[in-house]
């Protein structure tokens, strides 16, 4: 989390100043614990809101370069017409991936967080209301970061953390909190794998090692090759919100 990371949001400027000043760590860790306290009363607030209004919050995850923003551009080109979406698009710098969503038609809101590591709960609950649009799917793209997206609740339904082919199969063993906190890895950029040395069967093995209630989607944003999968969980998740929302 931030007081371990040094991501500039002002928390961690708190806790990197007291560590300055020589601050016991039990202090520290209490401040730490505070700021996730926080942040889950902001979460439980925006999990609420989506419930209400019958919107599946996703929130995506990986490390740069994973192929994110190329799986959302492709996921709504083959919902558009079927579904209403937004996006809520977390980036340190620049509107570039931002832009690329917006051009395909959806409503995108950008949230820049300079040093900051992550997105957070607040930041993401004004953001959707920002939004004024109706939603069956609000799409959170977090900044690409393996480490403390895993320990902010956004008030999302899940996390999919997305895993590029390229990155190796021993992503879930160097990053379990992130993989532990998922409810969906989506193994990206599976056209390549011909040309690479990489174990499916091991990085599957590793993530339930993990998290063995961790579903497992294999696909290719560019290629499209078992992309049906994708979308399939996603409106079955988007099902299963309607019938608790009916029955609550």
């Amino acid at each position: 989390m931030c007081g371990v990371c040094g991501c500039g949001d002002s928390h961690a400027d708190q806790t990197r100043h007291s560590h300055v000043f020589g601050l016991k760590p039990a202090r520290m860790l209490q401040i730490e614990q505070d700021i996730l306290s926080s942040n889950n009363q902001f979460a439980a607030h925006n999990r609420r809101q989506f419930a209400e209004h019958g919107v599946l919050a996703l929130n995506l995850v990986s490390s740069p370069g994973s192929g994110k923003t190329t799986l959302l551009v492709e996921t709504i080109n083959r919902l558009q017409g079927q579904a209403r979406m937004a996006v809520i698009e977390g980036d340190q710098q620049t509107s570039r991936d931002a832009e690329r969503i917006g051009a395909t038609g959806v409503v995108v809101r950008q949230i820049n967080t300079g040093k900051g590591c992550h997105l957070d709960a607040e930041r993401v609950g004004h953001a959707w209301q920002a939004l004024a649009a109706q939603q069956d799917f609000l799409f959170i793209e977090n900044v690409g970061n393996l480490v403390c997206p895993a320990s902010f609740d956004l008030g999302e339904a899940c996390k999919v953390v997305i895993l590029s082919v390229t990155e190796g199969e021993d992503k879930p063993l160097k990053y379990p909190d992130m993989f532990h906190a998922a409810g969906l890895m989506i193994l990206n950029k599976t056209d390549l794998l011909p040309y690479l040395d990489f174990d499916v069967e091991r990085c599957i093995a590793y993530a339930r090692q993990v998290n063995p209630a961790i579903e497992v989607i294999m696909l290719s944003a560019r290629s499209g090759a078992g992309f049906q999968q994708w979308l399939d969980w996603l409106i079955s998740q988007r099902a299963a919100v309607l019938s608790h929302a009916a029955a609550g």
